[in-house]
């Protein structure tokens, strides 16, 4: 039973696969919640979704999560969505293109052409995407529009700006407050938690948040995962393990990257959060797979007998950029068993990389580690990850983006800090020590998965003699390299904050 003075605070999470809504107190006390599935269309590197489907999938997981909160008065909202995802709408906001998703990788040619223009983009990221729809889908209509925005304008009842969390990967420079100068229609921005407008009566009916409820601009599913770890105080990081990888932190000044590969988001209160999202993560396991049943038998081949690198899709973005990059899988399995813990370990690999790749650009690594994202209810997972990275990690109680949200919901409308909105909101269930001996008993997989990912001339040879170097430590610790360090050869100059 709920109180009928209480209020609640509403974050939707548009993910790849579903919609998530989180009725949410300040406390942390989740009162409500919901889910709707989506689909999409992936053919080779194409992936895309039907915009109508992201507000239909919205009506039914909002219901879900109010249907139980008779009295519950709903302080306010914010909603986030994939990173990277774009597509053209009208005059009223309305779409006229197909949604590019994260992982779309059909503007390579566009990619190329801003790289050469000076631009670091990688040829997933939006800016060249929506180049590539404005060819193909302009003459409809051409406002470049990113994932939330065709929900919040439909909550709000007409266009609503952009937040600068979502405009990042369309070349918006959040040092600056800038767009880049390309032939496109592109939207107003704002910072997120700024308040975008107030539920309309339209969308009150069709998803039953009351009319009048304001709602907040929000920010990626990865930073949005940040703050429902609670990691925004300086030198925190959260990892997000899903169908892909994503690693982000909290640092006082942007990580610079000559190569581009880390970007830096900026939250409200000036704090940044840099990170990156790799092609490495859960969506590799077999899917017809008894998760479960396979963890208690993966931990029979500690270390395996194979040595993966377990892409989801052709091309790797971080912790180095390989649009040509394969999964392999080194060795042969003695069984499935055997090629499941392959597959665990690797990413766990893949996620040390990450930090090592980070501690050479000199990034502060030395606040908690926080693991979220789907595969964070993975008991076993989450220990093979502890022991492979060297360190203690935090599990919150709740692991869902749309609970960051909650949180940013709560600090656009009252004006909370973010920080401690985030922190009276964030439940850690447990933290998961490290196993005496064990990140030792990793350490010759990992290395030999370094010198393969250089031997295929994808990793950067002064990355993996850094990685090498950083065998017997774990990945907390503070030591860093000398100033500089991370101008590998071959990098393309970027200021660190314009992808």
């Amino acid at each position: 039973m709920t109180d009928e003075n209480e209020t609640a605070w509403l974050g939707i999470d548009l993910g790849t696969q579903s919609v998530r809504a989180l009725a949410v107190t300040v406390d942390g006390t989740v009162l409500g919640q919901g889910s709707a599935p989506l689909g999409g269309r992936r053919e080779g590197v194409r992936h895309e979704q039907d915009p109508e489907r992201w507000w239909e999938a919205v009506r039914t997981a909002s219901r879900s999560a109010l249907l139980t909160l008779t009295g519950v008065r709903i302080g306010g909202l914010a909603v986030c969505g994939t990173s990277g995802t774009v597509l053209l709408t009208d005059a009223e906001g309305r779409p006229v293109s197909p949604a590019l998703m994260y992982d779309d990788a059909r503007a390579a040619a566009e990619a190329a052409g801003l790289r050469e223009a000076g631009l670091a983009v990688q040829d997933t990221w939006a800016l060249p995407k929506a180049l590539w729809l404005a060819r193909e889908y302009g003459g409809k209509g051409g406002r470049v529009t990113h994932q939330p925005d065709v929900v919040t304008a439909r909550l709000t009842g007409g266009p609503v700006p952009t937040d600068s969390s979502h405009a990042l990967k369309t070349g918006y420079d959040v040092e600056r407050g800038a767009w880049p100068d390309v032939a496109l229609d592109l939207p107003e921005v704002v910072l997120p938690g700024t308040r975008l407008g107030e539920v309309c009566a339209a969308a009150a009916e069709a998803t039953g948040i009351p009319a009048g409820t304001p709602v907040i601009a929000g920010m990626t599913d990865g930073c949005a995962a940040q703050i429902a770890a609670g990691a925004l105080r300086h030198g925190s990081w959260n990892s997000v393990l899903g169908t892909t990888l994503v690693l982000k932190g909290a640092t006082p000044d942007p990580v610079r990257d000559p190569a581009g590969v880390v970007y830096n988001h900026r939250a409200p209160g000036g704090t940044w959060l840099p990170g990156g999202a790799s092609s490495v993560g859960a969506g590799a396991l077999p899917r017809d797979a008894d998760p479960r049943g396979m963890d208690e038998r993966a931990a029979a081949f500690e270390p395996s007998g194979t040595v993966a690198y377990p892409l989801v899709s052709r091309g790797e973005r971080f912790p180095f950029l390989a649009p040509d990059a394969t999964a392999f899988q080194l060795g042969t399995p003695a069984d499935d068993a055997d090629r499941w813990a392959g597959l665990l370990q690797g990413v766990a690999f893949a996620e040390r990389l990450c930090l090592d790749y980070l501690h050479h650009l000199g990034a502060p690594l030395d606040g908690p580690l926080t693991l979220t994202g789907g595969a964070a209810r993975s008991r076993y997972w989450n220990q093979l990850r502890a022991d492979i990275l060297g360190r203690p990690a935090r599990i919150p109680e709740q692991t869902e983006p749309a609970l960051g949200m909650a949180a940013l919901a709560l600090h656009g409308t009252t004006g909370t800090p973010l920080a401690e909105a985030a922190e009276h909101m964030v439940r850690i269930r447990t933290v998961v020590d490290p196993r005496p001996g064990r990140t030792a008993l990793f350490a010759e997989p990992y290395a030999r998965l370094v010198d393969e990912l250089t031997s295929r001339g994808w990793l950067p040879a002064p990355i993996a003699a850094h990685a090498h170097s950083r065998l017997d430590r774990d990945t907390g610790r503070c030591s860093h390299p000398p100033r500089g360090a991370g101008n590998h050869d071959g990098a393309a100059p970027t200021d660190g904050t314009t992808p």
